[in-house]
């Protein structure tokens, strides 16, 4: 894994992030009639209510993972749902409702999103996957078992749908593969095969080469047209700019399937490929930490820390008890 790819992956899912928010529940079509010629510049336009350049939650919660990681040299899940909380109890600007209903409630760390899960029977939501750019960084080195499981346990904690958990296993895994420098979309099929029976199908039939986003038969805040977005935009574009002006004209859920779209290609193509305009601008303001702000340098300071320091533990202190 090279660093410039580390840094791609996270930098390029804040930067996809940050572009797609003031885009968000728009129609088809949107970024490029607003801005039809590639590398003209002010497509970091904001609105919204979204600054120019500033990221949402997307972006704002992978820093509390990716921080957790490194403060805890390895996965520590009732620090990293601590932090989840004290950060939605600091009113962000946008919270998915599911993972405020979780996080807002009075129920511990470690059974919280399965009550929510076995209350509601909903919770296949894209909001465990918008955030797994650093979490996958920190777990690349140590091969397909490793990334997928802890990107399991992640998604857990907010989602108790097992759906979410699939999904976020798969893109931990696709951008672990291509932080080794080779393509992810040769490794989907041997991906699925990790995957939960279960789930196996519906994501073969999202991350199909022949799949469109307008075959998806849910909205694209769901994880599965999510990811199959993110994948159909990485396919069918020849660059990390135009893979993400792909994600975000898609309308629908655009900063969510942006990040995602933009933490693959990120991956894929590295740091440089990120337009500088496009970075300038971004910054994260992260509610609940005291008024910090942080920006491209922070971003990239964060990638390099999760890429050299290897985990000492995988798994969590304590199991994650189910009712």
């Amino acid at each position: 894994m090279t660093t410039a790819r580390a840094i791609g992956a996270i930098l390029g899912s804040a930067v996809g992030d940050a572009l797609g928010a003031p885009f968000e529940f728009g129609p088809e079509g949107a970024f490029t009639e607003r801005f039809p010629t590639p590398g003209h510049g002010g497509e970091m336009c904001g609105g919204g209510g979204w600054d120019p350049g500033e990221a949402t939650d997307d972006t704002q919660m992978a820093v509390l993972v990716g921080e957790s990681l490194i403060d805890h040299a390895g996965l520590e899940l009732p620090d990293i749902f601590s932090r989840f909380r004290r950060w939605a109890a600091a009113d962000p600007k946008d919270i998915g409702l599911q993972t405020e209903a979780v996080l807002t409630s009075e129920d511990p760390w470690d059974l919280a999103a399965a009550i929510h899960f076995q209350e509601n029977q909903r919770a296949a939501g894209n909001g465990s996957l918008m955030r797994a750019a650093t979490s996958a960084v920190y777990f690349a080195p140590h091969g397909r078992s490793a990334t997928m499981a802890a990107a399991r346990r992640i998604a857990a904690l907010t989602h108790g749908d097992r759906a979410a958990w699939e999904g976020t296993a798969i893109l931990h895994e696709l951008i672990r593969v291509a932080l080794e420098g080779h393509d992810p979309l040769t490794a989907i099929p041997e991906t699925l095969t990790a995957t939960h029976p279960d789930h196996r199908p519906r994501y073969a039939t999202a991350l199909a080469p022949d799949w469109h986003p307008d075959q998806a038969t849910e909205f694209n805040g769901a994880v599965w047209p999510c990811l199959g977005s993110a994948v159909w935009a990485l396919r069918t574009t020849g660059s990390y700019e135009d893979a993400v002006r792909a994600a975000i004209d898609l309308g629908g859920d655009t900063d969510t399937v942006a990040a995602v779209t933009g933490a693959l290609a990120g991956a894929v193509y590295g740091a440089d490929a990120i337009p500088a305009r496009w970075t300038e601008p971004l910054h994260v303001p992260l509610p609940g930490s005291g008024g910090r702000i942080l920006h491209a340098a922070e971003l990239t300071a964060l990638a390099s820390k999760l890429a050299s320091r290897s985990p000492e533990r995988t798994a969590p202190r304590a199991p994650v008890r189910r009712p």
